[in-house]
């Protein structure tokens, strides 16, 4: 019989990297972490130790809390953001069952250094289109929720990336960038670890409408018209952003849920009606 106090692998892996999924805040200590310095993608680390301290200004209504094996450490800590207020469940078998069922995990090594609030910082040209979204939609939903994207002219993309300690990404001669005929996207999908079904189809799609190349995936059209509709819409690059997530999370949750699903209007001669 399911615990009251946990969450399953299963449901957590059919809520990650939606907009709807609980704060994931990963919780093994420093030595179990530094055998395996991977996460699930989206989580957080932070002490068991201090959780009295943090939880307090953990800004967020539901959580879960991962350990190494889904017992005293992740169990603590989710009574304590209880105590709080927080709606906090501890994941079942913690990180070693996540990894077991074949989940990915992200690198630590390819997550940006945070700020002094606990953020990882970007910086990208100024009126983006396709890949400039796309990834944002990919951190923001499977690496760091609270990373901040910085929009600026083109030729300032290096300097602001030097002079506040950003992470330069979709511009040439940087790490996060198009390699052959790959696009941002498809790199990051791949450099954080995860390269899921779903997420490869998107791929596709994603590369198919930023590199002209609409014969990839057919969704690559739709793709493409939305995003120049969406940058007509939107004078703010942020706010087009944020209209823009939610682009993303509905591809997204049809490369994982509804690839096999048709839409058939009822006709009359079928006996439906208008």
């Amino acid at each position: 019989m399911p615990s009251p106090t946990t969450i399953s692998v299963d449901k957590l892996s059919r809520l990650y990297g939606t907009p709807g999924c609980a704060t994931l805040v990963d919780v093994r200590t420093d030595e179990d972490f530094a055998a395996t310095p991977r996460l699930v993608p989206g989580s957080v680390r932070r002490s068991h130790s201090s959780a009295p301290e943090w939880a307090v200004n953990l800004a967020t209504r539901q959580a879960v809390v991962i350990c190494r094996q889904g017992r005293k450490l992740s169990e603590g800590v989710a009574a304590w953001l209880r105590h709080e207020g927080i709606a906090a469940e501890a994941l079942e078998g913690g990180f070693d069952a996540w990894t077991a069922a074949g989940l990915p995990t992200v690198p630590e090594e390819r997550i940006p250094a945070r700020d002094g609030q606990g953020r990882s910082v970007w910086v990208t040209r100024a009126r983006p289109k396709i890949d400039r979204i796309a990834c944002p939609w990919l951190i923001r939903r499977f690496v760091d929720p609270l990373a901040v994207f910085l929009f600026v002219a083109p030729q300032e993309v290096e300097e602001v990336a030097d002079r506040f300690n950003a992470v330069p990404f979709d511009v040439e001669n940087v790490f996060w960038s198009h390699r052959g005929e790959l696009c941002t996207f498809d790199v990051m999908v791949e450099e954080f670890g995860l390269a899921t079904e779903p997420l490869m189809r998107l791929t596709k799609i994603v590369r198919g409408a930023d590199t002209a190349r609409l014969d990839l995936e057919p969704e690559a059209a739709g793709l493409l018209a939305a995003s120049l509709g969406l940058s007509r819409m939107f004078s703010d690059d942020l706010e087009q952003l944020e209209a823009g997530l939610t682009l993303y999370d509905a591809f997204y949750r049809w490369a994982r849920d509804a690839t096999g699903e048709t839409h058939n209007w009822p006709s009359a001669k079928a006996g439906g009606t208008r």
